[in-house]
């Protein structure tokens, strides 16, 4: 369905798909290394992982980065910039898709069960909000209804990534410690220069430093566009947020003014002050008068 609201915000163009983070870790050496810091496991053979990422799987802004299976395990990581709490919605989406791929020479209905690779959720959060080292985002979070035990579950594991967290996890693959230093200069640099210059100012300074050397000197051209791109888009999506909390709060001042009015014509000046000491109340004086 096409969005048809009108933001406060210009749209980032969105139609450049790939991320720096997919890109690099496109390579099986590269993502068996960060398989094997996140698993403290010792696969040496790049062969033994299989990358199944699916390219075209784009709905809602629902995209995974990589997925790919070692050893019978199916692992889906993803890069965060923004906070996202839908992320478990995403992902389920997502597996969905790749089941159906994954079993689409089988029988759905026959009496024979269908082995599944195991799966394993990770989401790697380098943006400027403050979150925990590690945290699981579960699913059922979203449910109306807690019943203690939800027939359907998906676990994300969101790992910050940014300067100062999850160090251990950072020394035991280099690429993803030197993918969160270049990001956070680019962030930095872009504070006070054009992001254009920032974005090649923080490659010119990573590969002379043997940051991300190999990779940004053998594809420099496409690092800048990914880079330029992944950083608007943040920035619009900051913007956005920022921007409906401003409505939201004028929206709740607004509601609140109209309730004092309504009091104060009727003479209920009691409700005025209790309704300020306890927000359950002020509710139902909402409620009451359809606000």
């Amino acid at each position: 369905m096409t969005d048809t609201r009108i933001s406060a915000f210009p749209e980032a163009n969105r139609s450049y798909k790939s991320r720096l983070f997919e890109m690099i870790y496109s390579e099986k050496e590269e993502l068996l290394e960060l398989y094997n810091a996140i698993h403290e496991t010792h696969y040496d053979n790049p062969e033994q992982l299989e990358i199944n990422t699916l390219k075209n799987a784009i709905y809602m802004s629902m995209h995974n980065d990589v997925s790919f299976i070692i050893d019978s395990q199916l692992q889906l990581y993803e890069h965060q910039s923004t906070v996202n709490p839908n992320i478990p919605l995403r992902a389920l989406m997502y597996i969905t898709d790749l089941y159906s791929v994954l079993t689409k020479d089988e029988n759905l209905y026959g009496e024979k069960r269908i082995e599944l690779p195991t799966p394993e959720f990770i989401t790697f959060y380098n943006g400027i909000d403050t979150v925990p080292d590690s945290e699981v985002i579960k699913l059922s979070d979203a449910y109306t209804v807690d019943n203690g035990a939800p027939s359907l579950e998906l676990k994300m594991t969101v790992l910050n990534i940014n300067p100062g967290n999850n160090q251990e996890l950072k020394k035991k693959c280099k690429t993803l410690n030197d993918y969160a230093i270049y990001t956070s200069l680019v962030r930095e640099y872009a504070k006070n220069i054009p992001l254009r210059e920032a974005v090649e100012r923080a490659i010119s300074e990573c590969i002379e430093k043997d940051i991300l050397a190999k990779f940004l000197t053998k594809n420099k051209a496409e690092a800048i566009k990914v880079s330029i791109y992944e950083y608007d888009e943040e920035k619009h999506m900051r913007q956005e947020r920022e921007y409906n909390m401003k409505k939201g709060e004028i929206k709740g001042i607004e509601k609140s003014n109209a309730l004092i009015l309504k009091l104060s014509e009727l003479g209920r000046t009691d409700d005025i002050i209790k309704a300020a000491a306890h927000p359950e109340y002020q509710q139902e004086l909402f409620d009451e008068f359809g606000l």
